[in-house]
């Protein structure tokens, strides 16, 4: 009885296993004119063929055999893959439009209480959301006390953090995490913290968390399986309990605000955000809310914080790498803006070598390789293959 109940479970799961390769090969068929691309397993699709670390090499080495454009499978939905500088330039530039519209990613949903902020959001509330914190961080360039002012004196804090080494050998990672968040939280909330401020520092560890989560295979896979992976212990449940814990810190600081909230008198971002939400409280269709408010404020920390301070990071290790490039900068730095006052926009014109180093350390450092995923807006053919919206 015990084989006979195994070979039947073996066969009931060859069986299920068949029905599912069918029903991929069906699914494939019907996808039409899609690009090549690897054969997917069913359920997995290609997901196994993907390092779960450095998913942008496996990316790579793919469109070594198929291409620049292909098709892998996350799951059982297919996923056009752009993987040349000219195939993406001619996407979404040469076509903003059509590819403008966001891909559907369920952990951004999760972390973005269901598609809200600048980030997680698209279409109409994308368009609305975005246009409002350009128009006020632009605003804060060129108000009473601008964001140029703002990173001048954070980075003065910074040389005298750094200073206290003694020149001792130091890992600068988290210097310039804390540089870099204190300027966006001067315009957020309209004040900075102390280094080694303990509330300063666990907001950090959050961010932390959820950078170190989002790049992890486990994320890959609550994104390919939302429901079972939402129900999984995992390093992906930190991530969101780090999330919810920014959130309520964010919402703690508003409601601060709204104690002393003075409409004429904006100090910042958030004191803006609420004067518009005033503004359309009669509106049913708004998009300027609570929900808004925490999760844009949200996406300027997570967006800011990790790209500027890694690539601060990549700029000190390669001027330490190239000694005669930091020697010329050093150079141009001397002759322009001398050492008794601090660097400005206005230095830019007159200092073009330094600009020329800093543009070759972003093309060096291309600390998000995949960006975010995209969809078309429409049906529509490229480069041969029809891409359905």
């Amino acid at each position: 009885m015990e084989l006979f109940g195994a070979t039947t479970l073996l066969l009931i799961v060859f069986i299920v296993f068949i029905l599912l390769s069918l029903t991929q090969a069906r699914k494939g068929k019907s996808n039409g004119n899609l690009p090549p691309g690897p054969t997917p397993l069913p359920i997995l699709g290609n997901i196994l063929q993907l390092d779960g670390n450095e998913v942008f090499k496996s990316l790579n080495k793919l469109s070594e055999k198929y291409g620049p454009v292909y098709t892998i499978h996350m799951g059982m939905d297919p996923v056009v893959v752009l993987c040349s500088c000219d195939a993406v330039k001619e996407a979404l530039i040469n076509n903003a439009d059509d590819f403008g519209a966001r891909g559907h990613m369920p952990i951004l949903d999760r972390i973005s209480n269901g598609g809200h902020g600048v980030v997680g959001s698209n279409g109409e509330r994308w368009k609305q959301l975005r246009r409002f914190s350009l128009m006020t961080l632009r605003n804060f360039g060129m108000g009473k006390r601008s964001i140029e002012q703002r990173i001048q004196e954070e980075a003065q804090f910074l040389m005298e953090e750094l200073q206290k080494s003694q020149a001792q050998p130091l890992d600068p990672t988290l210097y310039f995490s804390k540089a870099v968040s204190n300027v966006i939280c001067s315009v957020v909330f309209g004040n900075r913290f102390e280094y080694e401020d303990k509330e300063f520092l666990k907001l950090l560890s959050h961010f932390n968390q959820i950078f170190k989560g989002f790049s992890s295979v486990w994320a890959q896979m609550y994104n390919v399986y939302p429901k079972v992976m939402g129900k999984i212990p995992g390093p992906h449940q930190k991530m969101f309990s780090a999330s919810d814990c920014i959130q309520e810190f964010v919402e703690k600081s508003v409601r601060t605000h709204k104690e002393t909230f003075d409409p004429s008198d904006p100090r910042d971002f958030i004191d803006c955000f609420l004067i518009k939400m005033e503004q359309e409280k009669d509106n049913p269709e708004t998009e300027f809310h609570m929900k808004g408010l925490v999760n844009t404020t949200f996406d300027l920390f997570a967006a800011g914080t990790e790209t500027v301070s890694t690539t601060l990071r990549y700029g000190l290790m390669i001027l330490l790498k190239h000694p005669d490039v930091e020697e010329k900068v050093q150079e141009e730095i001397d002759l322009v803006i001398g050492r008794d006052r601090s660097p400005c926009m206005n230095d830019k014109s007159k200092m073009p070598y330094t600009e020329a180093v800093l543009y070759e350390i972003l093309r060096f450092a291309d600390i998000v390789p995949m960006s975010v995923p995209h969809t078309v807006t429409r049906d529509m053919t490229f480069r041969g293959y029809d891409l359905p919206e």
